[in-house]
């Protein structure tokens, strides 16, 4: 009679742990799908940014620094895309990309003021088209990153609580990093505009 009671116990216990395991695979697995979202309208904003530095080459020729600025921390940001890719969630990998994507983000904002200074690119159809398609997809990787936040967030939720912890431990789910802005505080405040 113990032995049949030791047994069920063992069966039950091997069954919470099946369930435990495959809770966190689902959760791992919803978080790298976010990030795949998110890799999608990133690529898309990579595709783009060549199309508005041709528009406006045309036009900025005094303002060659900034194009190369823009084209430099273009091809950063998609190489830690890629690192990212391939390990999503993993604090490194993570954190280069926040960073690329912050420097990406700066030097598109200053291009975008330099357009400010000349009324005829302003006014060019193409340029204002891929302006438009730049702040659509801005939109949507604000929302895609969103979504991998809140699926991290739901991972070491879970991931952290117990009893769960002690077999996130034993099957090696690791801790994933948020993708955070990585703006400074000059950056964070809001435009000034002047009419």
């Amino acid at each position: 009679m113990g032995l049949w009671i030791v047994l069920g116990v063992v069966v039950a216990l091997a069954f919470w742990a099946v369930s435990v395991f495959n809770r966190l695979v689902a959760l791992r697995n919803r978080f790298k799908n976010a990030f795949a979202q998110i890799d999608v309208q990133l690529k898309r904003r990579y595709d783009l940014i060549p199309n508005l530095v041709e528009a406006a080459k045309g036009y900025l020729t005094h303002e060659r620094q900034t194009l190369e600025a823009v084209i430099a921390a273009r091809g950063a940001a998609v190489t830690a895309s890629q690192r990212a890719a391939a390990a999503p969630g993993e604090p490194a990998a993570m954190s280069g990309l926040a960073q690329a994507e912050g420097a990406l983000g700066g030097a598109l904002g200053r291009l975008l003021a330099v357009f400010e200074n000349y009324p005829d690119l302003k006014a060019n159809q193409n340029v204002l088209q891929v302006q438009e398609e730049l702040t659509s997809t801005e939109n949507k990787v604000a929302f895609a990153r969103q979504g991998y936040n809140d699926s991290v967030m739901v991972y070491n939720t879970q991931r952290e609580t117990f009893p769960d912890n002690v077999f996130a431990g034993l099957f090696g789910f690791k801790e994933a990093m948020l993708l955070e802005a990585t703006e400074s505080a000059e950056e964070r405040k809001a435009p000034k505009v002047k009419f």
